[in-house]
């Protein structure tokens, strides 16, 4: 069977509440419907859905891949308030596992998220991922991650620090600048300098179009497709 040449990485399901739509075992099915190879599942601040997720694309022979889209606090994940005055007090990171040691860190990242740095979202902070670290993949995220609303007020350098700071603690190969393309203006001046900052740092770009919700026609989602772009 031929698959398809490209993978959801960036997949928010039934489990992302006021925002993801996809139930766990349509989404699974739509996937091998399309022949997709491997499928990803990033809930918001939650691994709530892993198992059966996990489960439900074995038995349909699509390769699972195991994530989250954490909250992280601009300071310590101990501070109550939204510190940088964000509406969350908290900034978005996509983060999937590669390997066991992955996946058992992401259970503490997101674990004590809510034991430790809860504030309206379960967040943990870079202390945290700086801890937890080993095994996992990284993406810069969506509009509302740092390096993204760093970009939209013009604070280019510090977006490039930002990025910096999670390559060396992620690893070159582990770290990649993520672009959206939804339609929307704030997303056109992002795009632009998130891949001038992939193209000055010498890293891969990922080009993520959310997944939300299942549909009945060729699209699984309100939002699809990702591009994988080689490092130059």
């Amino acid at each position: 069977m031929q698959h398809a040449e490209f993978v959801h990485l960036h997949v928010h399901s039934e489990y992302s509440l006021l925002d993801g739509a996809a139930r766990l075992e349509k989404l699974v099915q739509k996937a091998k419907d399309l022949h997709f190879p491997a499928i990803a599942l990033t809930d918001h601040g939650n691994m709530f859905g892993a198992i059966d997720f996990y489960l439900a694309a074995q038995k349909a022979g699509v390769k699972p891949i195991l994530g989250c889209e954490l909250y992280v606090a601009p300071g310590s994940r101990r501070e109550r308030g939204s510190q940088d005055g964000g509406y969350e007090g908290a900034n978005h990171l996509t983060v999937l596992v590669r390997n066991r040691n992955g996946y058992q860190n992401l259970i503490k990242l997101v674990s004590k998220a809510y034991l430790e740095g809860f504030y309206y979202k379960p967040r943990v902070d870079k202390e945290l991922l700086a801890e937890h670290a080993d095994g996992l993949l990284v993406l810069s995220g969506c509009l509302n991650s740092e390096v993204s609303r760093l970009l939209a007020a013009g604070e280019t350098q510090r977006a490039r620090e930002t990025a910096g700071w999670y390559q060396e603690v992620f690893g070159r190969d582990h770290y990649f600048m993520e672009v959206q393309a939804h339609g929307l203006e704030a997303q056109v001046k992002v795009t632009a300098e998130t891949l001038g900052i992939a193209k000055s740092m010498s890293m891969s770009g990922i080009e993520i179009r959310s997944g939300l919700r299942n549909r009945s026609n060729s699209s699984p989602y309100r939002r699809g497709s990702m591009l994988v772009m080689p490092r130059q």
